[in-house]
């Protein structure tokens, strides 16, 4: 049977998308947010996001979360911090970051787009 996301982080993880006005929330069976080609967040199976930082944002995060960096498919992702599915429904604590997050990746090189013309 597939693991799906718990619909309470679901839920948490779109209102936060919408309320930060950011970004477009993207992806059907992996909920993400990209700028430039760069993803910046992402809600993984079991309810926990990644939030990509710039590396004082991301030591920021860890320090005042007791976080650490977000792991998937047993492969560390160095930009991105992980949020527990706990702490995933306090949107107001990470509306800031989403917009760290947003001003970090408008400093990146865009990415060319992958799409077939």
């Amino acid at each position: 049977m597939a693991e799906t996301i718990p619909p309470k982080c679901l839920e948490s993880y779109n209102r936060l998308v919408e309320e930060s006005a950011l970004f477009e929330r993207k992806g059907k069976t992996t909920p993400y947010t990209s700028l430039n080609g760069h993803m910046s967040s992402f809600l993984a199976k079991d309810g926990s996001m990644g939030i990509r930082l710039s590396p004082e944002d991301r030591e920021s995060f860890i320090s005042t979360y007791n976080s650490r960096l977000m792991e998937q498919h047993g492969r560390i992702m160095k930009d991105f911090v992980y949020v527990s599915s706990e702490l995933i429904h306090q949107t107001n604590d990470l509306l800031p970051f989403m917009q760290k997050s947003h001003d970090y990746i408008a400093t990146l090189k865009p990415k060319p787009s992958k799409k077939k013309k």
